[in-house]
């Protein structure tokens, strides 16, 4: 018995120091640097503001879709960002934002300016397609949007899921060619909507493997490698090399680089860009924000 014991007590002091090297030392560290740059102290002190990363939307006519990340409010941006959707017809005269938020009703069609400031902190640009490769993916999003099955009172569950990374991951997995990548930091994105504990990634290009979003693997060319633990994600990408680290999250190159509508496949999809737009223009004109909505925990 004792010699049966002994090797079980390495392998599980193995599995501990890996663990706190690997998912709370990054942590901690982001953890530190994040609360000695600070945060608002609450959502009426944050800015919530266009942070003028979309041009006017009349001065655009060409269609447009974006998928933005940032970090969450308060102390939870040590740990995860709040992602949304955003979509112009062609020769549209404004913005549709679609997100999911954890008052309320959960989903919400224009809540906020497109590419506004989500408690004070700006976006990253995870996707980016536009003319008629924006056209061909909008129907796409709009039907995905409208059967997303966890949009009702009460359905928000911000860990593991479903929350607004699971809503955005939702409509990546729905929509041929949309094959963005969410940032290893979207919480949620690895909770199994559909139901299955093994799928398919989005692009059909890999696999992975969820326990209820408390834990998972992930494996996948546009993915990469990705071991998810209680919402921490380690992992590496090899088509564009970067490692991915609790809290941190993406190291490296984006994971996707733009690319022109002349990329676009034989079937009528495209792989798309991840790209940086020039600030200008006034963003969306929709109000930024319900000044009367009462906001509790969530992202």
């Amino acid at each position: 018995m004792l010699i049966l014991a002994q090797p079980m007590l390495s392998f599980a002091k193995y599995i501990t120091v890996a663990f706190l090297l690997l998912f709370a030392a990054p942590l901690a560290v982001h953890g530190a640097l994040y609360w000695k740059e600070g945060w608002p102290r609450s959502w009426r002190d944050a800015d919530w503001s266009s942070a003028g990363l979309l041009p006017a939307a009349r001065a655009h006519q060409e269609a447009m879709v974006r998928i933005y990340a940032a970090r969450t409010g308060r102390w939870k941006g040590i740990f995860a960002v709040h992602s949304w959707i955003v979509v112009k017809d062609r020769g549209a005269s404004s913005y549709e934002r679609y997100d999911v938020v954890g008052w309320g009703k959960p989903l919400r069609v224009n809540g906020y300016a497109a590419d506004a400031r989500w408690f004070g902190g700006v976006p990253e640009t995870v996707f980016a397609a536009d003319g008629a490769a924006a056209e061909r993916l909008i129907p796409g999003i709009r039907k995905a949007v409208e059967t997303y099955r966890y949009g009702d009172y009460g359905d928000y569950r911000i860990w593991p899921g479903p929350n607004s990374n699971t809503f955005v991951a939702a409509v990546i997995a729905s929509v041929p060619g949309l094959n963005a990548v969410l940032p290893p930091t979207a919480i949620g994105k690895d909770y199994p909507y559909d139901g299955h504990w093994f799928a398919r990634v989005p692009s059909g290009l890999g696999f992975r493997i969820s326990l209820g979003g408390y834990a998972g693997l992930t494996i996948g060319w546009y993915e990469g490698f990705e071991i998810n633990l209680l919402g921490g994600v380690l992992g590496v990408d090899l088509r564009r090399p970067a490692i991915k680290l609790p809290g941190f999250g993406r190291i490296g190159l984006p994971a996707q680089a733009p690319v022109s509508d002349d990329d676009a496949g034989p079937s009528g999809t495209t792989q798309l860009s991840a790209v940086e737009l020039s600030a200008g223009g006034d963003g969306d004109e929709r109000s930024t924000r319900n000044e009367t909505m009462v906001r509790t925990a969530g992202d």
